[in-house]
């Protein structure tokens, strides 16, 4: 059995392995440190599951993650993220991946994951679950940034950090027009009128720093 772990720090995917070694004696294991270094490594090796990082140099981790569900659909994805679980991990579900979990809890929870959805499951954490059914309880209190698209939630933080629209084209691939399209999207989505309102906003929902 071949692991994939990817993620730009070394000593993150060293941990990371060493979590997984205990756990499950045999497995091999190999490493990428960006989106690309993913995508090439599947097409040349049989992976059993990847744990990919959401926040990598380059292409995002949620372009990444709708890649390799495309591309390769049975192949489990495991998103790891220093991210609180409210941000982003209802939908990395969505998009397909088997599990979420923080970084910062993944020496209890990682082994678990990983076991449960090799043996075909899904995984989520109590966390995550109590979030689930706090929503189901309050069906019309979703924020305001959950409306937004995975690709308007991405372009939507990065106009709040203070991103020129250039700078953010260039990060997603795409033309200026295009980022100018998601933005009035973004505004009207939102009921903003104002970068400085998304900034506000942002900040105060602990989706920036």
């Amino acid at each position: 059995m071949n692991i994939l772990i990817a993620d730009d720090h070394g000593v993150v995917r060293r941990g990371l392995k060493d979590i997984l070694a205990d756990a499950f004696p045999g497995t091999e294991f190999s490493e990428a440190a960006n989106g690309d270094e993913v995508l090439s490594h599947l097409g040349k090796t049989k992976v059993a599951l990847l744990l990919l990082d959401i926040s990598m140099p380059g292409r995002s981790g949620m372009d990444v993650l709708r890649d390799v569900k495309h591309t390769y659909p049975r192949l489990p994805v495991i998103i790891l993220s220093a991210h609180p679980e409210d941000q982003y991990a209802v939908r990395c579900l969505r998009a397909g991946a088997a599990a979420y979990i923080n970084k910062e809890s993944a020496p209890e929870e990682l082994a678990i994951a990983t076991k449960k959805i090799l043996g075909g499951g899904r995984y989520i954490t109590s966390g995550l679950a109590e979030q689930l059914l706090a929503n189901l309880d309050e069906p019309n209190a979703k924020p305001l940034h959950e409306t937004l698209s995975d690709r308007e939630h991405e372009v939507m933080k990065m106009i709040a950090a203070g991103l020129p629209l250039t700078e953010i084209g260039d990060s997603l691939h795409v033309s200026v027009k295009t980022v100018s399209t998601y933005r009035t999207r973004i505004m009207d989505k939102m009921q903003m009128k104002s970068n400085a309102d998304l900034t506000r906003y942002a900040v105060a929902h602990g989706l920036i720093d």
